[in-house]
């Protein structure tokens, strides 16, 4: 098992937890949830379990999401506890130049505290209109967005209200969210390399950006569940945890909302069913905290159904924890998680075909997704791709039966790890899978060569849009 100082290892059956249900929540999330990446579960502040579906791995970040909005949640906390701000302190306090030329009185009466418990009073989330402005000054037009009910009355997840939060504490202290919390609450609870990303004006955005370690979001539930003390010094304040996880406002004005996103909101903190409360971002980044089982549960991955993945927790996990330790049982829970992993795409190593279209170039017609032309080399080890591309040329090494390391254009140009690799599933189809394995994105492209042409069909495990894309059609040159 993964070790880790902070986090003390023990058994689950020391902890009065069954290894065979966990054991079952394994099972389960395997063959009813699309992707875990890593899983770590702490019960009486001791690491019992903990799993990582290589090429995912102990040693890299993830993406969080709007797990971070728990972390710009603390930073608020914080300065409070410094005397820097009040929860009901207005908005337009910290932005006077920012302000449009007319205030509403809902505006005028947006306090802190509804910035942080998504009660801006706005009718849709602002974030939009927010990061749409035409100079990049997203606080600017977050305040130009209509705010139709009063604050404090109605519910609207709204992550543009979180970035109003990091530019606070920017304005404040004249340093980043990322640079505030990094001596108050990173460097205490040892997480190390943490980024965040930043709005055009270099604030830290706040309600998504940040990317940390699975241990590190398992250290961090455990401080709220132990009121905000770390190796027993107080690091937050224990005021601030209770007041951050209570229910603020109802959040059941959506019939569609899930049942665990019904629960009620805190700030910046979810309300769960069974007494428990969560920080969480898209695609499945959990920090799950059941104060009355005592446990923690951090997970990573990359799922459809956010529900689904809490209801297997309470199925599986929750009613197994017991007050007393049990006879220890765990050989077969041990052999289970040190097997898991993503597997690249199965097939043959070549093909008849391979010979026929290594080494040939392909262009493609003008098309949404930028892709212009494709080269493609054939081996018997592997395959290497290469596309040009609107943001530039991407060159990446494929596996055959393992994951070769490297890195590939991700978003908007910007360059990530990856393993890739890759199979000729079909005597002239080739699919190649991208697994960019520091967030939850695995890209899956099938090549199907007939003639003197290329069929190229990408498709994304979870997105924001569509997961399937458009098949483009390339020619050779």
């Amino acid at each position: 098992m993964f070790t880790d100082t902070r986090l003390p290892a023990s058994t689950p059956e020391a902890q009065g937890i069954p290894s065979t249900a966990i054991h079952a929540f394994v099972d389960a999330v395997e063959a009813q949830i699309d992707r875990f990446n890593s899983f770590i579960l702490l019960r009486h502040g001791r690491m019992v379990a903990s799993a990582w579906w290589p090429p995912y791995a102990p040693d890299l970040p993830h993406m969080l999401f709007s797990l971070s909005k728990s972390f710009t949640s603390t930073a608020i906390g914080l300065a409070v506890a410094e005397g820097r701000l009040t929860v009901d302190d207005p908005v337009l306090r910290f932005f006077p130049d920012d302000a449009p030329a007319e205030v509403s009185q809902n505006l005028a009466a947006m306090r802190v505290r509804h910035l942080l418990s998504m009660s801006t009073g706005h009718d849709v989330d602002a974030t939009g209109g927010a990061t749409s402005d035409a100079d990049g000054n997203w606080a600017r037009g977050f305040l130009a967005q209509p705010v139709t009910h009063e604050p404090g009355t109605y519910f609207v997840y709204n992550s543009a209200a979180t970035y109003m939060l990091s530019a606070i504490i920017q304005k404040l202290t004249d340093m980043t969210l990322l640079d505030y919390l990094t001596p108050r609450l990173f460097e205490p609870l040892g997480i190390e390399g943490a980024t965040w990303q930043s709005c055009p004006r270099g604030i830290n955005v706040g309600g998504w950006g940040l990317a940390i370690k699975t241990q590190d979001i398992a250290c961090f539930g455990q401080l709220y569940l132990d009121q905000g003390k770390w190796q027993g010094q107080q690091i937050v304040p224990a005021a601030w945890v209770a007041e951050a996880t209570a229910k603020h406002v109802n959040n059941d004005n959506d019939p569609k909302r899930p049942v665990d996103w019904k629960q009620g909101y805190g700030y910046q903190f979810w309300r769960c069913r069974h007494n428990a409360y969560r920080g969480d971002g898209a695609f499945g980044q959990y920090c799950v905290v059941m104060p009355d089982q005592d446990a923690v549960l951090a997970i990573t991955s990359g799922v459809p159904d956010m529900q689904a993945v809490l209801n297997l927790a309470w199925e599986h996990l929750l009613p197994a924890m017991q007050d007393a330790p049990l006879r220890e049982n765990g050989k077969a829970l041990q052999k289970r998680l040190a097997g898991l992993e993503i597997c690249p795409p199965q097939g043959e190593a070549t093909s008849p075909m391979a010979a026929q279209v290594s080494g040939k170039s392909y262009r493609f017609g003008k098309n949404k997704q930028g892709i212009r032309s494709l080269r493609c080399e054939f081996g018997h080890k592997g395959a290497v791709l290469t596309m040009q591309t609107a943001d530039g040329e991407d060159r990446v090494e494929l596996g055959h039966g393992d994951w070769k390391p490297g890195a590939a254009l991700f978003d908007r140009g910007e360059t990530r790890p990856v393993m890739a690799g890759g199979a000729w599933t079909a005597p002239c189809t080739y699919t190649a899978q991208l697994c960019f394995h520091t967030t939850p994105f695995i890209v899956t492209t099938t090549l199907r060569f007939e003639g003197d042409t290329v069929r190229y069909q990408p498709q994304v495990n979870v997105g924001f849009g569509p997961k399937r894309r458009r098949a483009l059609l390339g020619r050779q040159k």
